[in-house]
């Protein structure tokens, strides 16, 4: 007898439905699995023999075919147990079958039948949405992440035995049902971390909030212990909320990852990742046979932390230089390729020289003026130009930091951030994929920045005394745009540039000397 199940694998952050077809023929007990199936599913055998046997079932007797179709598509994970017990179950009679036509099941089995949770629930639950499928089977652990999706009623369950007795009509359950919109009321802006703790440093919070503002990336550059850290951890507090579309997108990422814990159900807050230095080519952009998002997928709509900038790997920076670039990342693998949405906010901290220290004429024991530079220079060019933001920051006296007052709140700092966006969303709202000022090619910076002649009498003498390079000219323009947005300008005004030019630094030909 012939039964089939529905299961799903997924490809990047999308989903390929999967035909689980079972099949037994009289003859010696023999058991073949094929469809390129990895070796956790190759492994399937006993932990599906076990738990079917433990849940008062028989296990099909003569010789067995399993097939996951298409054949030509590689299957990796263990979310394939629960939809090949089902369908031996269903060769065998010891189950009906009405449901299996419109139903994708996934799930890990344990060998006494309990339901482990899988990877990737979310995009496979949107996979079955558009496959008009009207149920989904998951793990009860993965139930809340998978009924983020409309349209389809999800299931979850906790045993083998709950799931038989619902394809057979003996037990009833109900599908499981989450409020989006009270889970976004009630996470978005939960958050320990705020402006009000640093002490100092006005014009590196300065930084962030236009950064913030314009989704501009930034990079840092102080001495040890002057809050580099401590200031860019708190660049969430101040970033706008996510919207539902962007927490979907975030949340196929993750789970696709294995990154939701059990019983979460959607990211709502923005993505912080902070990879410590060390970490390799792989794992920054991610990799595999059957690829994996790597940190910068991960940080799609948040923020990438690296700390430490020069002491990464050459080659892993200059991987970023495309999805900084294009808003996306794709991985190319002899026989397919998947691609990553890879749209972050970059914020990069370093010291100035390899002992910490500035250059100082009456200090005999600072770094000297070479070693500043040979240490600066360990960034490459390519990717200081993708840097909209360089800002100095410098020691915390100890007024400041004894002072009784505390700073500005992150709350008050958002309110304006958020301001500054909605003039950009009606600005590029006819423009795709544009939806900050960081996001604007050269000819979109021609039409939208327009200087008042003070501005440009400016700029033209920034450019000739500071000796700033041609490549700094657009991003000044873009961060000029973003600072008069805050301001409510609709014109580019001198003290706007002259803010702008402050955080080329890295671009003058004193580099920080």
């Amino acid at each position: 007898m012939l039964a089939k199940a529905y299961c799903a694998s997924t490809f990047g952050v999308d989903a390929h439905l999967i035909d689980v077809e079972t099949n037994a023929v009289n003859g010696l007990p023999q058991y073949y699995l094929v469809g390129l199936p990895d070796r956790a599913i190759s492994e399937s055998r006993d932990r599906i023999e076990a738990a079917v046997r433990n849940s008062g079932f028989e296990m099909p007797r003569g010789r067995i075919t399993v097939n996951l179709a298409p054949a030509n598509l590689p299957k990796e994970g263990s979310s394939f147990d629960l939809p090949i017990a089902v369908g031996l179950l269903a060769m065998s009679g010891q189950i009906r079958t009405d449901k299996l036509n419109d139903t994708l099941i996934l799930g890990e089995l344990a060998l006494d039948g309990a339901l482990r949770a899988v990877k990737g629930v979310l995009p496979v639950t949107v996979e079955a949405r558009k496959r008009n499928m009207k149920q989904v089977v998951v793990p009860a652990a993965n139930a809340c992440e998978a009924a983020v999706v409309s349209g389809v009623d999800v299931f979850g369950f906790s045993h083998l035995n709950e799931v038989t007795g619902w394809l057979n009509g003996t037990s009833k359950t109900d599908p499981v049902r989450v409020d989006v919109e009270e889970l976004f009321r009630k996470e978005q802006f939960h958050t320990v971390l705020d402006y009000s703790d640093v002490r100092g440093q006005e014009n590196v919070k300065r930084a962030m909030e236009v950064a913030a503002a314009g989704g501009h990336n930034l990079l840092m550059v102080g001495p040890p212990g002057s809050g580099k850290t401590m200031i860019a951890r708190r660049l969430p507090s101040i970033l706008p909320p996510l919207s539902l579309e962007e927490a979907l997108e975030t949340t196929r990422i993750h789970s696709v990852a294995g990154l939701l814990t059990n019983g979460s159900s959607l990211v709502v807050r923005r993505p912080f990742r902070s990879p410590h230095h060390s970490i390799s080519d792989a794992a920054l952009v991610g990799g595999g046979s059957i690829p994996r998002p790597g940190e910068i997928s991960l940080a799609h709509n948040g923020v990438l932390f690296l700390d430490e900038l020069p002491e990464f790997r050459r080659s892993a920076l200059e991987v970023l230089r495309q999805p900084l670039e294009d808003g996306g990342l794709t991985l190319a693998r002899a026989r397919f390729s998947v691609t990553y949405p890879s749209r972050f906010m970059l914020v990069a901290s370093m010291n100035p020289s390899p002992g910490g220290d500035w250059y100082d004429p009456s200090n005999p024991d600072s770094a000297t003026p070479g070693e500043v530079q040979r240490y600066m220079d360990r960034v490459s060019g390519p990717l200081l130009d993708r840097i909209d933001i360089h800002v100095e920051v410098r020691k915390v006296n100890y007024q400041e930091l004894a002072a009784a007052s505390y700073s500005e709140p992150s709350e008050a700092v958002r309110e304006r951030v958020l301001r500054a966006r909605e003039r950009q969303k009606k600005r590029f709202e006819k423009m795709p994929q544009v939806f900050t000022n960081a996001h604007m090619n050269t000819r979109m910076v021609r039409r939208v920045c327009v200087i008042d002649s003070p501005g440009a009498a400016l700029l033209k003498k920034a450019m000739s005394e500071l000796g700033l390079s041609a490549r700094a000219y657009d991003r000044i323009l873009k961060v000029a745009r973003t600072i008069a947005d805050l301001e409510d300008c609709a014109d580019i005004r001198a003290h706007h540039i002259a803010e702008a030019v402050q955080y080329r630094s890295m671009d003058r030909r004193s580099h920080f000397r």
